[in-house]
């Protein structure tokens, strides 16, 4: 727990609640639910929480408690290509919505790390790192290296980025930016990543790493997603109403 602790000081030690609601009953059975939340925490205790340190506590439910964060799975949206979005509920908690249908041949699980994630490290979406004075990168652990993923228990989860990564200095040999260790430096991304980028306090803009990465991006539909949120020009989604019924 003493590397736990270290990495994010100040926030609670106690464990935040997640309700994991399956919504996509057409795609994904009960057994399977229990299965996929079962092997996220596992994944989240083992290797995302040494990292750092914001313990979590996932459950199946069909309702969530009114402080408790979400994590929705849907089948469908009227968005087409819209993976998942992130807003808040009418009660003000952070959530998170999966569509399952749009995943394509993505699995799920891959998905659902992602966006647990990177709700829990920037819930409300607007954290930016420092790399100079002209420029700030978006506080997402897993988009740099969106497309890379490890197995826990058979299922496959996102990679995700390391506090070194958001950190412009030098540091010394043998420094890992994410969990598999493929960066070699800060704010660098995989051939499959992308990052958000602000320049000079004002400019958001998407830099990719690959020109196979930016066409594949250039067809999802991000209405919704967290980049969208933090462009001052993003396609926004109207999240706050449509999650009243959501809790």
């Amino acid at each position: 727990m003493k590397k736990a602790r270290r990495a994010l000081l100040g926030r609670s030690m106690k464990p935040v609640r997640i309700a994991c609601i399956n919504d996509a009953k057409e795609t994904i059975g009960a057994r399977t639910m229990s299965k996929l939340t079962a092997a996220l925490q596992k994944c989240y205790d083992d290797h995302f929480l040494p990292v750092w340190g914001y313990p979590v506590r996932l459950y199946v439910t069909r309702k969530a408690k009114r402080t408790d964060w979400q994590l929705v799975y849907l089948d469908d949206t009227s968005q087409k290509g819209m993976l998942g979005r992130h807003e808040l509920t009418h009660r003000g908690q952070p959530i998170s919505k999966i569509f399952v249908k749009a995943l394509d041949d993505e699995p799920i699980s891959l998905a659902a790390s992602h966006e647990l994630f990177e709700m829990v490290l920037d819930p409300m979406a607007n954290l930016w790192a420092d790399k100079s004075k002209r420029t700030q990168y978006a506080y997402e652990v897993c988009d740099a290296v969106e497309e890379d993923y490890f197995v826990v228990d058979d299922f496959r989860m996102s990679n995700f980025l390391y506090p070194s990564w958001f950190e412009p200095f030098k540091h010394p040999p043998g420094t890992k930016f994410d969990h598999k260790g493929t960066l070699k430096k800060p704010f660098s991304m995989t051939k499959g990543g992308y990052v958000i980028k602000r320049v000079k306090g004002k400019k958001v803009i998407k830099a990719f790493g690959s020109p196979a990465k930016r066409r594949r991006f250039a067809k999802e539909d991000r209405r919704g997603h967290r980049s969208e949120f933090r462009d001052p020009h993003g396609v926004h989604h109207p999240g706050r109403r449509a999650s009243k019924r959501r809790g």
